[in-house]
């Protein structure tokens, strides 16, 4: 893997990343496959909207359907029809979101399947190793994500053994084929002795790039910027930097002032899966009665498929007789907005015009359309 880092403008940063199956251009945006699919949507729905990457699950295709048969169907990329570069995450957000089913000890994380309560160990070693047997472009080693707010000692003891567990999952990648890069996850709660701690003992091992993991858990968004713009004055400038799990618009669009060239998020279609559109105006939620006769298309303007096919109207038809095709064109539209904002932010650094455009989004999105909150839909998987 190579980066190259083609232009600043104030804290924000135009990259190149140069992988095995594909080059990203960034700051980009990685629609989230979990389970080895986008929901709904095909790879070439993908590539129609302009993802260059995808983001895949460890936990999940550890369980099912199991990396070792991926790896005998050829591995992930053949198995999903994906030709692009693949990032997979570690498996550590879900020891967070599925703690009630986990035990954390130094060994790892012993843990019941919410599948079938069969138990299992994912230790930093086998994290690794699903993830060289799925075929990843970019793997991470396992790491333990908190919830916010966790007492500082806590934070402190949680961050030396994911410190200790990124120098054992380095040993592991060591022993790979070297074609798979590896970012280091800097962890370290909401305190910044802890990030500068994370930051110091995760660049001593050398990763090719760094992941900021542990935001969005709950914190603040004052805080949650606050710590961005701490890290990333730290952080190496010719290493790309990915933020773990982060966000709506405004979240990416802040997060790209303050340095980050690679995120991943399921709000675009898990948002749509409960009727919510993005729009550079806020969010559009379609099932509300104000749309049943509305003949424009979910936004002017825009060139996705759904906006330039279907009504407003139409939409909301779908969803409230819960036709499966609503889903796929609301994720349609979604990724393809999230999609198209990385490409305008993009331009914007190129022409050093990126505080403007940052002004003038977060100024147009400040309060959403229908007065809804984007972060809380009530089906919760990716």
């Amino acid at each position: 893997m190579r980066f190259e880092l083609l232009k600043t403008d104030g804290g924000a940063r135009l990259g190149r990343l140069t992988t095995p199956h594909g080059v990203v251009e960034t700051p980009a945006f990685m629609p989230v496959g979990t389970q080895g699919t986008v929901k709904s949507l095909t790879p070439e729905d993908l590539r129609q909207v302009g993802a260059q990457i995808l983001l895949a699950n460890t936990y999940h295709l550890f369980l099912r359907p199991g990396h070792r048969l991926i790896a005998e169907l050829g591995g992930l990329r053949r198995f999903m029809a994906w030709e692009g570069p693949i990032l997979t995450d570690s498996g550590g957000f879900q020891v967070y979101s599925l703690a009630s089913l986990g035990k954390v000890s130094e060994e790892g994380v012993r843990f019941r399947s919410h599948l079938d309560g069969s138990e299992h160990l994912l230790t930093p070693e086998l994290s690794v190793e699903i993830q060289q047997a799925l075929g990843a472009d970019i793997i991470h080693p396992l790491d333990e994500c908190l919830a916010h707010p966790v007492p500082h000692a806590e934070t402190e003891a949680s961050l030396a053994r994911t410190l200790r567990w990124a120098a054992r999952s380095k040993a592991a990648h060591a022993t790979g084929d070297g074609r798979q890069a590896m970012f280091g996850i800097v962890q370290g709660g909401g305190y910044e002795d802890l990030r500068r701690r994370a930051l110091e003992g995760v660049c001593a091992l050398e990763f090719d790039g760094y992941a900021i993991g542990g935001l969005a858990v709950g914190e603040p968004k004052p805080l949650m910027l606050d710590l961005l713009e701490f890290t990333g004055a730290l952080l190496p400038k010719d290493r790309p930097r990915y933020l773990m799990g982060v966000g709506t618009p405004p979240d990416l669009v802040e997060a790209v002032a303050r340095g980050v060239d690679l995120f991943d998020c399921v709000l675009p279609t898990r948002n749509a899966r409960n009727g919510q559109l993005f729009t550079g105006a806020g969010v559009v939620t379609i099932k509300q009665s104000r749309y049943a006769a509305d003949p424009t298309p979910p936004e002017q303007g825009c060139s996705c498929y759904t906006c330039r096919k279907f009504s407003r109207a139409y939409l909301r038809h779908l969803f409230i007789a819960r036709e499966l095709l609503a889903y796929r064109l609301l994720s349609l539209h979604n990724l393809h907005f999230y999609l198209a904002l990385m490409a305008e932010m993009r331009t914007a650094i190129a022409g050093e015009a990126f505080r403007a455009f940052e002004a003038r989004f977060l100024a147009r999105y400040a309060v959403s359309s229908d007065g809804v909150s984007s972060e809380d839909p009530v089906d919760t998987e990716a």
